[in-house]
């Protein structure tokens, strides 16, 4: 991991990029002065990382556009479920973890909600985490591979992927009992969903738009045999 002091100051946000040696309260000075449609932050173990997304390539917004369509195509497959995503949305326990997946998906009716004079990221010590978060990697392949996976692991998320845009691939993970993020190829969030079958979506870019590919996905969801539950009878 890269060290370096951080200068609280919203006008040395550029030395970002790299995680920083951080306090919680200098995280949150960048949280409450930052603008959250162009900033990404991240905080884990005293570290920080300030990722701008003012401009994204046209790789990365192909993708995560992609995936939310996949989600959405999912659960119309799956009418009786209720889901919502958040991508992008900060994640925050308190004087611990934070940080702003570009996939982040509950399962449940006790998704968060805002509500007045509440603050707009999501505060995980009054909801629980999502059970899915995702991410775009098309520069950051390797921080999402270590730093971040480790700091979903810390917040008790179930399932994380990360997208390799340059290698079209799918990194997959499920939480063990012992709070591990282990390597998996089917999802257990989105049950019976196939980590090929996201790959094979992913490919599909090199010929189709990102809506004609979630479009193929939604068929062979259609086509998936239900899922067995290994723990009946």
């Amino acid at each position: 991991m890269v060290t370096a002091v951080v200068d609280t100051t919203p006008s040395d946000r550029f030395k970002a990029r790299q995680w920083q040696d951080a306090t919680w309260e200098a995280y949150q000075q960048y949280r409450d002065t930052l603008d959250p449609d162009q900033f990404r932050l991240f905080f884990h173990q005293d570290h920080l990382l300030v990722t701008d997304m003012g401009w994204e390539g046209i790789d990365h917004a192909t993708i995560c556009d992609l995936f939310t369509l996949l989600l959405g195509f999912w659960f119309n497959a799956h009418p009786d479920a209720v889901a919502s995503s958040l991508g992008r949305c900060l994640l925050e326990k308190s004087k611990d973890e934070a940080g702003a997946p570009d996939l982040v998906l509950y399962i449940g009716e006790d998704y968060p909600r805002w509500q007045s004079g509440q603050p707009h990221h999501i505060d995980l010590n009054s909801w629980r985490s999502p059970d899915l978060v995702g991410e775009i990697s098309d520069t950051s392949l390797p921080t999402d591979l270590d730093e971040k996976k480790q700091l979903y692991a810390a917040l008790g998320i179930a399932e994380s992927w990360v997208v390799d845009v340059r290698g079209q691939r799918i990194f997959a993970f499920q939480l063990n009992e012992v709070g591990k993020y282990q390597r998996c190829d089917q999802s257990q969030v989105l049950t019976g969903l196939p980590i090929a079958l996201l790959e094979q979506t992913v490919q599909r870019l090199s010929d189709e738009s990102n809506i004609q590919a979630a479009q193929w996905f939604y068929q062979q969801v259609l086509n998936l045999e239900p899922a067995v539950d290994t723990e009946a009878g």
